[in-house]
């Protein structure tokens, strides 16, 4: 601090010298260039009064003085008489700026700068009664010129000024620093010094009691923080670059069959599994690191993470999560597989063996047509379960990249009879519309699919010379679409699990009508895009209805 003032004081009285220096000498020659301008002005009044009075003898033994230079040219700007050179040499004056200015007013002044004398001459010009003007010129230096020949005076008084500005600089600010360097820092208000300190001693007092209340508030914080881990249910273990053990919860010590005398132990004493010292090793490496194990009757997920400290890894935080669940919901996404196989097994054993009969030659003539129908019949039920399942994963991601628009739920009411008009003919069931038009945002493909999906199943799970009628309700709290068909019904039992994915009722019925299974769990998943309910009503051997609500936005 006492170098950063002393540089500025030194620095402000040196500026403040230079700053001085320049105004004064700008100031000094402005001065004096006034008084020559006016001295200029002066004496061409009284040589032209001299030259009407004599004209071309006053300059008979005229003695011009060092610097100055008188110059007499007639209309024409030829020059008849000049001081200082012989004006049969000299060009033609008329185009000079205060001749031309002197012969238009009556009076004329310019300045010309000459680089190479570092001079400026002042020129000043009056017309004469009979028409001929009058110049008389003065050699100015210029303020270059007049620093340069002041240059060792200057350089004498610049570095008096700088020697005292460093002493009393040097005094000054070791004077202010003193009292700051004696401030009691641990009673800031019990100090006597400058009354410009007293706010800065105020304020430490102020973040002294901050700091004391801080404290206070990381030690509430610090029981807060264990009461927290203490009733989680993941269980949580600080670590030391060393691998002793910090902190530990309840759900950790649990986990790890101990007691809470680990604390301050190394974690080997808590758990030797060596799949855990191989994660913490990473951890120490400062990587993050993770893994499953199985500990006790579960699946937990150890997440390692190293804590750092100026680039170094200054110990680690052990998460412990349980994944029982997660691993069961893997279960069932590897029986979903496993059903995926099981439905494409049976069409692709049918078209192998059917293909294998026609390249053989043991299929007779006339029956051709029925193994080429067959294979195709059983390839488009393939299809058909694929683009399901393709539907459903990109269902079960969120749909993120379908674009929502209005659409008219009846006008897709519409469609799909006229869609599914063919097979609703072929199993004898008639199907019918009614309600209103209505407005829901959503994906119209999605919305579609419901609309088709509910209509397909009550076609083909219907009786002969039956009824499916689709119905648009436009309610306040909401729009419904109605599904109703007079078929054979879901049993109570099983009317929770119909939009699981290849569930079936009835699986022999199901595979003859040639359903994928898929056709409801698509419609489920599309509603619950749009935020819309499910509700079915069924009665077996009676019909079912199946209403779709979705709510206004």
């Amino acid at each position: 601090m006492t170098k950063r003032i002393f540089r500025s004081i030194s620095l402000v009285a040196i500026s403040i010298f230079l700053a001085s220096g320049v105004l004064f000498m700008g100031v000094l020659y402005s001065y004096f260039s006034n008084v020559q301008k006016e001295q200029l002005q002066m004496q061409t009044k009284l040589a032209a009064q001299g030259v009407e009075d004599e004209g071309i003898s006053y300059f008979e033994g005229l003695e011009v003085g060092k610097g100055f230079r008188i110059t007499w040219i007639n209309q024409n700007g030829i020059v008849l008489y000049d001081s200082a050179r012989d004006t049969s040499k000299m060009e033609n004056h008329l185009e000079r700026e205060e001749i031309k200015e002197a012969l238009q007013m009556g009076k004329g002044e310019s300045s010309r700068y000459s680089s190479t004398l570092m001079e400026r001459s002042l020129y000043c010009a009056t017309e004469l009664e009979n028409g001929t003007v009058l110049r008389l010129s003065l050699a100015q230096h210029t303020i270059f010129t007049l620093v340069l020949g002041m240059v060792q005076p200057i350089c004498i008084i610049f570095v008096i000024a700088i020697i005292l500005s460093l002493f009393f600089a040097s005094r000054l600010s070791k004077k202010i620093v003193k009292p700051l360097n004696e401030i009691n820092l641990d009673q800031p208000l019990k100090n006597e010094g400058y009354d410009e300190v007293a706010p800065l001693l105020r304020r430490i007092d102020a973040q002294q009691c901050q700091i004391r209340k801080q404290t206070h508030e990381l030690y509430q914080k610090t029981k807060e923080f264990e009461t927290v881990t203490n009733g989680m249910t993941e269980g949580i273990v600080l670590l030391d670059s060393k691998q002793t053990i910090l902190s530990i919860n309840p759900a950790a010590i649990r986990l790890f069959e101990t007691d809470s005398s680990c604390r301050g132990k190394n974690i080997l004493s808590a758990n030797r599994n060596l799949d855990l010292q191989s994660l913490l090793a990473k951890a120490e490496e400062g990587k993050h690191a993770e893994m499953v194990l199985e500990l006790g009757n579960g699946t937990y997920q150890f997440d390692a993470s190293p804590v750092t400290s100026d680039g170094k890894v200054s110990g680690m935080i052990l998460l412990m999560f349980d994944v029982t669940e997660k691993e069961r919901a893997e279960q069932m996404r590897r029986e979903f597989t496993a059903n995926v196989s099981h439905e494409l097994k049976t069409p692709l054993h049918t078209i192998s063996g059917c293909a294998e009969l026609l390249s053989n030659g043991i299929v007779k003539e006339e029956d051709v047509s029925k193994f080429s129908s067959q294979i195709y019949t059983e390839a488009q039920r393939m299809i058909r379960l694929i683009e399901d399942i393709i539907r459903l994963s990109h269902l079960d991601e969120g749909a993120v990249d379908m674009k929502r628009e209005k659409v008219d739920l009846y006008a897709l009411a519409e469609k799909a009879i006229d869609l599914l008009g063919k097979e609703a003919k072929k199993a004898q069931v008639q199907m019918s519309l009614e309600g209103e038009h209505a407005i829901v945002c959503g994906i119209p493909h999605l919305l579609q699919s419901i609309v088709t999906n509910l209509c397909d199943n009550a076609i083909k799970y219907n009786k002969e010379n039956g009824f499916v009628k689709i119905s648009i309700r436009n309610t306040e709290e909401c729009i419904q679409l109605l599904v109703s068909d007079t078929g054979i019904g879901i049993p109570k039992e099983h009317q929770e699990r119909i939009f699981e994915r290849f569930y079936r009722v009835d699986k022999s019925h199901s595979k003859e009508i040639g359903g994928t299974g898929l056709g409801l769990s698509i419609v489920k998943h599309a509603a619950r895009l749009h935020n819309a309910t499910i509700e079915v009503e069924s009665t077996e051997n009676e019909g079912t209805t199946i209403t779709v609500s979705f709510l206004r936005a």
